[in-house]
């Protein structure tokens, strides 16, 4: 008999009854932008981000994101995320304290279909208003904020479903 034994933390798991008031919504209106979004469950229960990206203004981009008391992520190596896209590129983002005022951020690309997205922790790299920081690599033990960030230098409409993130 084998055993396999999966060590996954939670971080959320969408559902028809999901508390979602703690995740917020940042757009380039904070420094005159004029992109829109919302949040928002479906009828299936998933976490909707949608909205449109405007260039105008200097602005071009929307960031949701979930703060959260600090986890211990130690052991843990990767960010597993299971969400259904617009075939668009959008950015993880991580920080292992939300006062900080650096984020780590990997990019991924979006099929239009269900996928399962693997991120490793490592791979995240620090940035501070869209600029790449002279600082290592995400290595921390601990979490305090995730979240998503579309910004691809263009006026566009966007749809992210999100159904599960998870540590493993």
């Amino acid at each position: 008999m084998t055993m396999i034994i999966t060590n996954n933390m939670l971080i959320f798991d969408f559902n028809k009854l999901s508390n979602i008031s703690d995740w917020r919504l940042v757009n380039d209106v904070v420094m005159g932008g004029r992109s829109t979004s919302e949040f928002y469950l479906n009828e299936e229960g998933y976490g909707v981000f949608a909205g449109n990206v405007s260039l105008e203004n200097n602005g071009g981009f929307s960031f949701l994101r979930y703060r959260f008391d600090e986890k211990n992520i130690e052991g843990f190596k990767k960010v597993i995320l299971r969400l259904k896209g617009d075939e668009k590129e959008y950015q993880f983002r991580a920080k292992s304290n939300q006062n900080s005022q650096e984020s780590y951020k990997k990019t991924f690309k979006t099929t239009g279909e269900w996928q399962t997205i693997e991120i490793s922790l490592s791979e995240l790299q620090p940035i501070f208003r869209g600029q790449k920081l002279n600082i290592p690599n995400f290595s921390s033990n601990k979490l305090e904020e995730i979240g998503f960030l579309i910004g691809n230098k263009k006026n566009e409409s966007f749809k992210l479903i999100i159904d599960t993130i998870t540590l493993e």
